[in-house]
């Protein structure tokens, strides 16, 4: 087996290869976020020119790629763009991670010490063990709801606080002759259209005032305008939008494949009245229907927990990074100063009794 390097820019020679090998994996692991259509655009918008597309062929096919690129000196990782979920590592089913890592760790230019996987997803790819050079750390608490059974049944499992909230909020809506709608749009000509709409709902909050929101003028328009578009041409995108009356209130951008339906980016209106929940209510309306379909086996959120993803469900994972170091020592030394900046970091009166 041999590793060869590309310069990403290149990607879209490349993309068969990935597509394949995308497609080779089983469905839990072919996720939605690691599709060449995904990838591509994350590369054009945000990439600095010094990304590599490392090629893993192990005969006459390639059973591994990845995007990596200088971190800082003497240290690879995973591109990781804020737009991207997951580290872009895609991997044949049953290989090695640590036994992958450590031999691109060699390839690669300049003599590294450290080779980073970012962000990994256990459902796609099992947590290595700790070994002499390799190093897992957690990321963050991730949410996702099993489509599994009846929505009455989930629903009803929901905490009475949440389905009293928004019953709550549909009775007084419905005393107020406001009718509320959600449409749900698949074509790739609607794409640029939902991008710019979601864009202005982000622009009504602190997004917008900090100047972060999504805009058909920017990086972050152009990236999910052009993986929409390429996404929804092989019917793998969604947008979710939600109505009061004639006002669109909230909306949801949304990546698919065959066992999950992503969540990537939810905003909405926050000139409604803050006791009136519109994504809540979207969201209760959309998971009910996505339930009745049994198309999907998971509804997956990705960002950190949060306290509504709590009363969402009950099922939470844990992503994590990856380190993979030339050498034993390097890993002795990473830890340890590692463990000395978390030490420096805590309050003055605060004890350890080990380390």
């Amino acid at each position: 087996m041999s590793w060869t390097l590309y310069p990403a820019r290149e990607f879209a020679r490349h993309s068969g290869d990935w597509t394949r090998l995308h497609a080779s994996l089983a469905p839990t692991h072919a996720s939605a976020l690691l599709a060449a259509e995904f990838v591509a655009p994350l590369i054009e918008q945000f990439g600095r020119g010094d990304e590599l597309l490392a090629c893993l062929h192990d005969g006459g096919t390639v059973c591994t790629m990845a995007i990596v690129h200088p971190s800082r000196r003497g240290a690879w990782s995973t591109f990781q763009p804020a737009q991207a979920p997951v580290g872009l590592w895609l991997q044949e089913d049953g290989r090695d991670t640590a036994t992958l890592a450590r031999g691109l760790l060699g390839a690669l230019p300049g003599f590294p010490l450290l080779l980073a996987l970012t962000q990994m997803d256990p459902m796609l790819v099992p947590r290595p063990a700790e070994g002499p050079c390799t190093r897992t750390l957690d990321y963050i608490d991730t949410a996702r709801v099993t489509l599994a059974g009846s929505f009455e049944d989930y629903w009803n499992a929901r905490g009475k606080n949440l389905r009293g909230n928004l019953k709550k909020q549909r009775a007084r809506l419905e005393r107020e002759g406001i009718a509320t709608r959600m449409v749900i749009e698949r074509a790739p000509e609607a794409m640029a259209q939902a991008v710019a709409d979601y864009g202005r709902l982000e622009t009504t909050g602190w997004k917008g005032s900090e100047g972060t929101a999504v805009s058909s003028e920017n990086a972050q328009g152009r990236y999910y305008r052009a993986m929409l578009e390429a996404m929804a041409a092989r019917a793998a995108a969604s947008v979710y939008r939600y109505y009061f009356g004639e006002q669109l209130v909230a909306m949801d951008l949304c990546v698919e494949d065959g066992a999950s339906i992503v969540v990537l980016k939810t905003a909405y209106d926050e000139s409604v009245p803050s006791n009136l929940s519109p994504t809540l209510l979207m969201r209760e309306e959309a998971t009910r229907r996505l339930f009745d379909a049994g198309r999907f086996e998971r509804l997956e959120f990705y960002g950190r927990v949060m306290e509504w993803h709590t009363r969402w469900t009950e099922e939470v994972r844990t992503l994590y990074h990856v380190n993979y170091y030339r050498w034993p020592g390097v890993k002795r030394l990473h830890t340890l100063l590692d463990t000395r900046t978390k030490l420096g970091s805590r309050p003055a009166n605060t004890t350890t009794t080990s380390l």
